[in-house]
């Protein structure tokens, strides 16, 4: 599950020379649905580690090496270790390392996006890995051998573009309700009130949230955590705000408030986290 500090993530490297990254954005046919595609590989052995702060990506990653060990809030221990997998949505963040033999293509869905390709209850998801044949079955252990075999990334890119987006032609719409809110919650930073969702779509709050967790995998109000979260992070890494005017910009109670919304969704205090921009 490589990243780059640009998507909110943290990277303990002690040579660069020791992986190559490719990143590619996606073709017109994928946007909405995909943010990128990466491929990834490592070229020397030795440790690296990694950690992702709580963001909206939804990973697919097919492996072709060694696997990643992953822990969600945690150190990874013995026991998780994953290759190829999806990952949803987690409100905290994820410790990933690998011992230089790894080798995938991870393809990084919207939460709206990876509900259409994956075509089950993102809540299935939520919180966990699950493997490559759980998610895509048979079609999924046929892609990762063609993708495999494939004599560059630039043909494995096409590969998965193509995969995906006749899943994508295949599925079914998100319902305009789920998809207005996830964009109102978008657009307002994370600042609008639940309640008030609820009651433009005629919904109680419960129901709400229960198709919401269903078609993205987290609730509104844990969305909006993240989404609040994000937006802090970036302002405080596009200037030297104080940090009590971007926590009252960002909707926070107070800065108390975004310090614990920091240890959370990041695991460090914001100051911590901004140095490291």
């Amino acid at each position: 599950m490589p990243a780059e500090s640009e998507d909110g993530s943290r990277h303990e490297i002690s040579g660069l020379d020791r992986f190559e990254m490719v990143r590619r954005a996606p073709g017109s046919r994928l946007r909405g649905s995909v943010t990128d595609l990466c491929f990834y590989r490592e070229t020397a052995p030795g440790r690296l580690r990694n950690v992702e702060y709580a963001s909206l990506t939804v990973p697919l990653v097919i492996s072709f090496a060694e696997p990643f060990a992953i822990g969600l809030g945690k150190e990874p221990g013995g026991n998780d270790r994953f290759a190829s997998f999806a990952a949803g949505l987690y409100a905290g963040p994820v410790v990933i390392e690998s011992f230089g033999g790894a080798c995938c293509v991870q393809i990084n869905f919207t939460p709206l996006g990876a509900r259409r390709f994956f075509g089950l209850p993102m809540s299935e998801l939520t919180d966990r890995m699950v493997g490559l044949d759980d998610v895509l079955g048979p079609e999924g252990i046929a892609l990762r051998e063609r993708l495999g075999n494939a004599r560059d990334w630039s043909a494995r890119f096409a590969i998965a573009e193509t995969f995906v987006a006749a899943r994508l032609t295949e599925a079914r719409e998100t319902p305009a309700e789920i998809a207005w809110a996830y964009d109102r919650i978008i657009v307002s930073g994370g600042r609008i009130r639940v309640a008030s969702l609820a009651d433009r779509l005629g919904w109680s709050r419960k129901h709400l949230s229960g198709k919401f967790s269903n078609a993205i995998g987290v609730g509104p109000k844990t969305l909006s955590r993240i989404v609040r979260f994000n937006r802090a992070l970036g302002l405080s890494r596009q200037d030297k705000s104080d940090w009590a005017d971007i926590a009252a910009d960002c909707g926070y109670a107070d800065q108390a408030h975004l310090v614990r919304e920091f240890r959370d969704l990041a695991g460090e205090t914001p100051t911590t986290l901004a140095a490291r921009a």
